[in-house]
């Protein structure tokens, strides 16, 4: 009986993987060659979803996991709102968390143990969920904590979202702005450059903050906007920045995107960061902030929801039909949305890119926290 193991991809199709995101169209083929076995599987593997989906009967089972690898400080609560964020968009509620933690040789104590599950802790009493699991173990050959984490919760059936629900004619909206992720990062990652390069000290201060003010969760923000307005899509941008999440989002749903530079909020704090490390805000990891689309009519209904809530909000442009492709309008110009084969702290910490003005080599960042995240499922 001959194998029904797919064919191994050609030379010419095996590029180099850098440091990030792979490409999206890579993952986009190999997606394809996937066989989902089991007919429960409502959303497997796809481009731009955000966690997958179970048919449990009387509701829906979305399950998602991530690692933690751009950052060596508060992993445990990166680890548990980024997974929570992918839950919070199918309008699911997390319930389960399951960690697996890896330490560093020789550089790692019961201290620091604590520390991290203490973390944890926290976070998950935050989304209302428990720590159910997981595996922790001391390994050779890294440098700092990795923190891969897996949350589960459940959604009713009517109630389930998806990326590709975006409709022509529907208008989008950003909430909080960009990037809290990546401007939180930067300031940790890299204090010293920064302070080289002119950013003042409480600048990279509140920047350190953005990750508990506003916030990396995007659970408020998804509960506000399913109970105010009829939402067709929401999506969670990370690696890859704002950009790429606008574009997983059409890629999903088939859709063109015409966008206004202008209403795109972005954070001061990132403005300055980005301006001092030579660094587009739109390419930078953008956790914190939530993506929605709802008919055009409902969305003054929902900023006003937004801002009752304290989360500040944005129309950002509108859905179009495909073959207006993604354009992004600014002040008497129009040009396509700007792509991010890697995301720009990907970058950055790979050598990729340099500061304007290039510093010495000690104020570059250290090499501890190279690394990223795909939030693309499989």
């Amino acid at each position: 009986m001959p194998s029904m193991r797919p064919e191994p991809l050609p030379m010419d199709a095996r590029p180099r993987l850098a440091v990030g995101k792979p490409p999206l169209e890579l993952l986009e083929r190999l997606f394809r060659r996937l066989t989902i076995r089991d007919p429960r599987v409502i959303m497997g593997p796809r481009i731009g979803e955000d966690a997958a989906v179970m048919d449990f009967g009387d509701r829906y089972l979305v399950a998602k996991s991530d690692p933690i690898t751009f950052v060596s400080e508060e992993i445990g609560w990166y680890a548990v709102h980024v997974n929570a964020n992918d839950l919070a968009v199918r309008g699911a509620r997390p319930a389960w968390f399951l960690m697996t933690l890896l330490l560093p040789e020789g550089g790692s104590d019961a201290v620091l143990l604590e520390r991290i599950l203490l973390q944890v802790e926290e976070a998950c009493r935050s989304v209302g969920a428990s720590l159910v699991g997981g595996h922790t173990e001391v390994t050779r050959g890294l440098d700092r904590p990795i923190l891969a984490g897996a949350m589960l919760g459940e959604v009713e059936k009517g109630r389930l979202v998806t990326t590709a629900g975006a409709r022509p004619g529907d208008a989008i909206l950003l909430s909080k702005g960009i990037a809290v992720e990546g401007a939180s990062i930067l300031a940790r990652e890299c204090e010293e450059l920064l302070a080289a390069r002119g950013v003042p000290r409480d600048v990279c201060e509140r920047a350190r903050d953005l990750l508990h003010r506003p916030g990396i969760s995007v659970q408020p923000d998804a509960a506000a906007a399913m109970a105010s307005v009829q939402v067709h899509a929401m999506h969670d941008p990370t690696e890859g920045g704002l950009a790429t999440g606008l574009l997983e989002m059409a890629l999903a749903a088939g859709v063109g995107l015409r966008l206004q530079r202008a209403a795109i909020r972005v954070l001061p704090e990132c403005q300055a960061i980005c301006d001092a490390l030579g660094l587009d805000p739109l390419g930078v990891i953008a956790s914190g902030a939530l993506v929605a689309t709802c008919p055009a009519e409902e969305a003054d209904r929902l900023l006003r929801a937004w801002s009752a809530c304290g989360i500040a909000g944005s129309r950002i442009g509108e859905v179009t039909r495909p073959e207006q492709g993604y354009r992004l309008v600014g002040s008497g110009t129009e040009e396509p949305l700007p792509r991010f084969p890697r995301d720009e702290v990907a970058r950055l910490f790979d050598g990729g890119i340099r500061p304007p003005d290039p510093p010495s080599e000690a104020d570059m960042p250290s090499p501890r926290s190279r690394g990223g995240r795909s939030h693309e499922h499989a």
